[in-house]
C-alpha cells in the first residue's frame, strides 16, 4: 500500500491521532455539517452525509458532537466553507494534494504555498499532479473480517474494482460514485466496515529514502495541522527499512 494508507499507517504508529484529537474532531464536524447543509440532513437520505458520520464513528467522535454538526446546518451555519484543492510536488519529487475546505479562500491560499515553500516543496496550479491520481471510494476492513479469497468475492459481487489484502486489513476499491452502493453491499455480507470515503489513489508511486521520507512527513504535518486543510495524499513509497526507521 502506497500513499494515504501508508500515511495512515505512519500517523497510527506515531500516535499523532491521539495527539491530535480535538483537531481531528474539529475537520470531521466540519465535513458533516457541510454535508448536511448541502443535502438531507437525513444520514439514509444523503450519502454524503452518511459516509461523513460513518467516518467520524469510526475515530470515535462523540455521538452529541455528530448531532450537534448536523444541527448546526439546519441553523444556517457553514454555508460559508468553500471546497477547494490544491497541487503541488513535495520533497522528492513527490506529487501531493491538498483537500481544504475554508471560508477564506486568500488565508488558505496563502498558508498552504507558504508550507510548501518552507518545506522543500512547490504548489502548482490545479491539475498540475491530480492526472497522477485516481479519484476512487475507499473501503477498509479489518483482517479478521476474513480471508482473502471471502473478501475477494464479497466485493467482486458488490460491484468493486480492486482489493488489497494483507496482515493489516483489507482496502477495497471502487469507482467514486458507487462508493455509497458498494458499501452498502459490503456491510450486508461482511458487517460494518472500518471507514468508507472518497481518496485519491495513485497511479504510480515515488520511492523516498530515509532522509525524504523525513522532509516529506513534515511538509505533510505541518499542512493537515491546519484548521482548513481536511486531508493530504501524496503518491510516495517506502520500503520496509525505511517504515522500520521512521
Amino acid at each position: 500500500m502506497a500513499g494515504h494508507s501508508k500515511w495512515a499507517n505512519i500517523q497510527h504508529r506515531k500516535g499523532r491521532q491521539d495527539a491530535a484529537r480535538s483537531k481531528l474532531f474539529s475537520k470531521l464536524a466540519k465535513e458533516i455539517t457541510v454535508a448536511a447543509k448541502m443535502g438531507d440532513p437525513d444520514p439514509e437520505k444523503n450519502p454524503r452525509l452518511r459516509l461523513a458520520v460513518k467516518e467520524a464513528k469510526s475515530q470515535s467522535v462523540p455521538k452529541d458532537v455528530i448531532d450537534r454538526a448536523i444541527k448546526k446546518s439546519l441553523g444556517g451555519e457553514g454555508e460559508n466553507y468553500e471546497e477547494i484543492r490544491y497541487e503541488g510536488y513535495g520533497p522528492g519529487g513527490v506529487a501531493v494534494i491538498v483537500e481544504a475546505m475554508t471560508d477564506n479562500r486568500n488565508r488558505t491560499a496563502s498558508v498552504v504555498r507558504s508550507t510548501f515553500s518552507k518545506h522543500g516543496g512547490n504548489l502548482g496550479e490545479t491539475g498540475s499532479v491530480s492526472f497522477m491520481f485516481d479519484r476512487k471510494g475507499e473501503i477498509v476492513y479489518s483482517a479478521d473480517v476474513g480471508d482473502e479469497d471471502t473478501v475477494m468475492l464479497a466485493a467482486i459481487e458488490a460491484g468493486a474494482e480492486d482489493v488489497e489484502s494483507s496482515e493489516d486489513g483489507h482496502v477495497i476499491y471502487c469507482a467514486d460514485t458507487d462508493l455509497n452502493d458498494v458499501s452498502n453491499a459490503l456491510e450486508a455480507v461482511l458487517g460494518e466496515s472500518e471507514t468508507a470515503k472518497l481518496v485519491w489513489r495513485p497511479q504510480t508511486t515515488t520511492e523516498l529514502d530515509l532522509e525524504g521520507m523525513q522532509k516529506l512527513m513534515r511538509l505533510m504535518e505541518v499542512l493537515e495541522d491546519d484548521d482548513d486543510v481536511q486531508r493530504v495524499t501524496a503518491n510516495f513509497e517506502v520500503s520496509d527499512e525505511v517504515m522500520a526507521a521512521l
